[in-house]
């Protein structure tokens, strides 16, 4: 008899409520009297687990049956635990009070060895409130009214159905269906300067995968970084992006979109950063710097 079948038929079982037998045999490819066996054992073990003769009848577990903490490995626990805390960190009201709940039945902690805080300096009050309009939102299925400031800083507002929150390279995103656009489109929360909970509700889409990967469609660019400015170099792009010079410079080549974001990126590293390719990035920046120095100059 295999213990993890008796575990793949209790978890069927508290996902579907009820279940014939010869619908488990065909689930986990057995035999009938099998799964009659497997229902036995479980019973002796404990589970309230029990069948129904007739047309209509079946094999059930007793209502308000929940598992028992003993049923998870102590890595299992830390797992839950460790991802409803990073939940929490980004203003979810409820991941506290369920991962205190959680902690006592584990009879596990995890308060001593991470913290988890997704909010912008000075900003964690605005931010998290944002969060929770958004995560009510996406749960409830509601639609909301937001005023979005786009990359060429033009505002605008759109009725959107909110699909998914989405968290990518140190940012925060909302993948939606913007209904002005009839289109799917990934808002950065950041940018969010006006938002509505609205009470009409929708029926969510689903969002095309091939949808984010025209997203990230990027022309590749190559980047002297002076040896002075290796740590935030250190912090923003991975070890394989990087080629180390002999004079301590470092080279990196990555994928990025080309727009207003980057060429300001760019421009706070002052004149520790060269654009090696492409040459109209290269302009581009050498425009702007000029820019800011008539701006600026004494």
């Amino acid at each position: 008899m295999s213990d993890s079948r008796l575990f793949k038929i209790l978890y069927y079982l508290l996902d579907k409520a009820h279940a014939t037998a010869p619908e488990l045999a065909n689930q986990f490819e057995v035999s009938v009297r099998t799964v009659y066996r497997d229902v036995e054992a479980l019973s002796g073990a404990g589970i309230p687990v029990y069948t129904e003769p007739g047309r209509n009848g079946g094999i059930y577990l007793l209502p308000g049956f929940i598992l028992d903490r003993v049923l998870l490995s102590e890595t299992e626990k830390q797992e839950i635990l460790t991802a409803i805390q990073s939940i929490s960190a980004t203003g979810y009201t409820d991941g506290k009070e369920i991962r205190t709940k959680l902690s006592a039945l584990f009879h596990v902690n995890t308060e001593n060895w991470l913290e988890v805080d997704f909010s912008r300096w000075g900003k964690s009050a605005c931010d998290n409130a944002k969060f929770e309009i958004l995560k009510t939102a996406v749960i409830q299925h509601k639609e909301i009214k937001i005023v979005y400031e786009n990359t060429d800083s033009k505002r605008s507002e759109r009725i959107i159905q909110p699909l998914k929150l989405s968290y990518k390279s140190k940012e925060w995103y909302l993948k939606a269906f913007c209904l002005q656009k009839q289109d799917f489109r990934m808002f950065k929360l950041n940018r969010i300067m006006g938002l509505e909970l609205s009470e009409r509700t929708f029926v969510p889409k689903t969002y095309p995968e091939s949808w984010d990967r025209s997203l990230q469609t990027c022309p590749r660019i190559v980047l002297l970084f002076s040896k002075e400015i290796a740590y935030r170099v250190y912090d923003e792009f991975d070890e394989s992006q990087i080629e180390y010079q002999k004079n301590g410079d470092l080279i990196v080549r990555a994928e990025m979109p080309v727009d207003a974001w980057l060429i300001g990126y760019l421009l706070s590293f002052g004149a520790w950063v060269e654009v090696l390719e492409p040459v109209k990035i290269r302009e581009i920046l050498a425009a702007q710097a000029l820019a800011v120095y008539e701006k600026n100059k004494p």
